[in-house]
């Protein structure tokens, strides 16, 4: 396991150089389909490197990544990339970004590592083993309250009914009386938030594997839980997420699932 875990830092590592090269420069921005979701050459070019080295690494593993498709295998383990959580903020200019990567056996997520190199914060964990932001362990907070808790959100593309539901969600927790809630732009980034105490919990109304593998595994090992709107366990795709200490859990679902 211990194998993993480096390859996975890494690999992170080497995408947050790209990310690092491109910042801040003039660079092409493409929209996938919709005018909102965007991709630029930070995204393109990590997720080569990525790849690259993990399968130089391991050669027959799987690969799930949000860019690219590629050939499946026989094996038993599955790195699941997002070379650039953060694409709308990165081509933005706006230094709230990340790179997630996460390797799942048999359809369970063993290892997982999001690193935000504008910060120099890198979170890690392995299934079993607990949750560390750069080398030192992390727990969620102990909010056991609403009006104790931080929460974060992100908004998913569709500008429609599931916008319009969000927003319903943001209302009925604010007139809860939490402390606030926040909108950074990277969920990857906004669990490991949660999972270092910064935040009592997180939603969003739908997330893709790569955007919340890393992240999750990285919260259930910081002590927090994470599930589906329906108080379910999430399988590793298209997926309602919901993260928190645990503690402000079941008053959240009362909100979000309503």
């Amino acid at each position: 396991m211990r194998e993993f875990i480096d390859i996975a830092i890494l690999v992170a590592k080497e995408a947050a150089k790209i990310h690092k090269k491109y910042f801040n420069t003039d660079f092409a921005v493409k929209a996938k389909g919709k005018s909102f979701d965007l991709v630029t050459i930070a995204d393109i070019e990590a997720e080569k490197a990525v790849v690259s080295l993990i399968r130089s690494n391991f050669p027959d593993h799987n690969i799930l990544a949000e860019e690219g498709k590629y050939q499946k295998t026989d094996s038993r383990y599955q790195w699941i990339v997002d070379p650039l959580d953060g694409t709308n903020n990165f081509s933005n200019k706006i230094p709230f970004f990340s790179v997630s990567i996460a390797l799942a056996k048999d359809g369970e997520a063993i290892v997982g590592v999001v690193y935000d190199v504008m910060r120099n914060e890198l979170f890690s964990a392995q299934k079993g083993k607990g949750s560390f932001l750069n080398g030192q362990k992390i727990s969620v907070n102990s909010a056991s309250e609403l009006k104790q808790a931080m929460l974060i959100t992100g908004f998913y593309y569709d500008r429609g009914a599931a916008m319009i539901e969000n927003l319903e969600d943001v209302k009925q927790f604010l007139q809860k009386e939490i402390l606030g809630i926040r909108r950074f732009g990277s969920a990857a980034l906004d669990l490991c938030y949660v999972a270092c105490g910064r935040a009592a919990g997180f939603w969003e109304f739908e997330l893709n594997a790569w955007d919340f593998a890393a992240g999750k595994l990285i919260v259930e090992e910081a002590g927090g839980k994470v599930t589906g709107r329906d108080a379910k366990a999430i399988p590793l795709e298209k997926s309602f997420v919901v993260a928190s200490n645990s503690k402000i859990h079941p008053k959240m679902l009362e909100v979000i699932s309503r």
